[in-house]
């Protein structure tokens, strides 16, 4: 049987981390992971998680298993992260996931079993987004969303094509800290897409992994927050990976948001029946960490004081990139006032091949780079390698 299938082609971001760990060069600098680095190129654990270990280390006394919802209070505490005072006038029925992903891959499988076909994608996106979807056996319909020559939201066409979508339609937005673009929408420009998914009967999908990274954590939220009021029902992909650090823990959540509480524990019990079929209860650890933080207040403190810490670095390092850029590329001002860990250069793809061959440079070669890789002292030399290509 085995032999019937055909290889199918190595993940692109996976072959370039084994090429930049192959690579002998000294001074290789790596802008392709999506983890955060500081400025030693670490990526750190937590003082809070760390604190919250020893904690579940002496306390816990079961390694039972947690049910298919998952961890009630984690869920509990982190959608009063999310959702803020606005989540406090609907009801968010939650399902502990394993990270980000497996949240919008059980958000794929409702709305399918709910009646839906079509998945709204603007481009461009997380490249898994489209994988996750399309395995759900959900259609994906691409539209503009961001021209990378200009470092401009393509919003009219993004409001033409979800005017033209068909009620039962889904719609994927980034809350914040756009992936790969890093570009931002207004509070104004949630309030018209939130008015026109409302009139068109389109579910909103939306995926917050990087809530603290762009302006602040009520900040990241204020979209999301006011759509969750204006519009009947919605579909909330929480990760932890990025606000907690919690990468390899595989800690998220997907929440079915609606005003009348019957729907959102009706969706809620097909997300469970559908996790049974999947992979069944969620892995404890990472939930347990973040419940644990943010039940307490001293280490809630000093978890949103690193967090702080790590956005202003992250804030430090665009400022200073976007500097040195505009000379040879005066649209790149704007990454400055991009958010969170990525920005999508206007580079050629021979260009960003070129970056890595005689530089040593690492990047997709869609020209999506992590700033949140970078340290400062490697900023000028990545400036002047990218100031030469033109």
């Amino acid at each position: 049987m085995f032999n019937a299938l055909s290889r199918q082609p190595d993940d692109a971001l996976l072959a370039l981390i084994g090429l930049y760990k192959q690579d002998p060069r000294p001074g290789k600098v790596d802008l392709g992971v999506g983890v955060y680095r500081d400025e030693e190129g670490r990526t750190p654990v937590f003082r809070a998680v760390k604190a919250a270990e020893r904690l579940l280390l002496d306390g816990q006394d079961s390694k039972s298993y947690l049910g298919l919802e998952g961890d009630g209070l984690y869920l509990e505490r982190l959608w009063s992260l999310v959702g803020g005072a606005a989540g406090t006038r609907v009801t968010a029925a939650g399902v502990q996931t394993p990270g980000g992903s497996g949240a919008l891959r059980l958000a794929a499988d409702l709305v399918l079993r709910g009646g839906s076909k079509r998945v709204l994608v603007g481009q461009p996106t997380w490249p898994n987004h489209v994988g996750i979807f399309a395995a759900a056996g959900l259609e994906v319909v691409s539209h503009p969303f961001f021209d990378t020559a200009s470092q401009t939201v393509l919003f009219d066409r993004m409001v033409a094509a979800f005017e033209s979508a068909q009620p039962g339609d889904v719609a994927l937005l980034h809350a914040s800290c756009h992936n790969p673009t890093g570009a931002p929408l207004s509070l104004d420009q949630w309030k018209a897409l939130a008015a026109v998914l409302e009139t068109r009967g389109v579910l909103p999908l939306v995926d917050l992994a990087y809530q603290g990274f762009g302006r602040g954590l009520d900040e990241d939220a204020e979209g999301l927050r006011h759509l969750i009021g204006a519009v009947p029902e919605t579909l909330v992909a929480v990760s932890s990976s990025k606000s907690f650090g919690l990468y390899r823990e595989r800690t998220g959540a997907i929440f079915a948001v609606a005003a009348a509480p019957a729907a959102a524990d009706l969706a809620k019990s097909n997300l469970m029946g559908l996790a049974r079929t999947s992979y069944s209860m969620p892995p404890d650890h990472g939930a347990a960490v973040v419940r644990t933080i943010l039940g307490d207040d001293a280490l809630t403190a000093d978890w949103r004081a690193e967090l702080d810490g790590m956005r202003a670095r992250i804030t430090g390092i665009r400022r200073k990139l976007a500097a040195g850029l505009a000379g040879a590329f005066p649209a790149l001002t704007a990454v400055a006032d991009q958010e969170g860990m990525f920005s999508l250069l206007p580079l050629a793809e021979a260009e960003v091949l070129r970056l890595r061959a005689d530089h040593a440079i690492y990047m997709p070669t869609s020209g999506r780079i992590n700033i949140a890789g970078l340290k400062t002292a490697e900023v000028d030399a990545v400036v002047a390698k990218f100031t030469a290509l033109r």
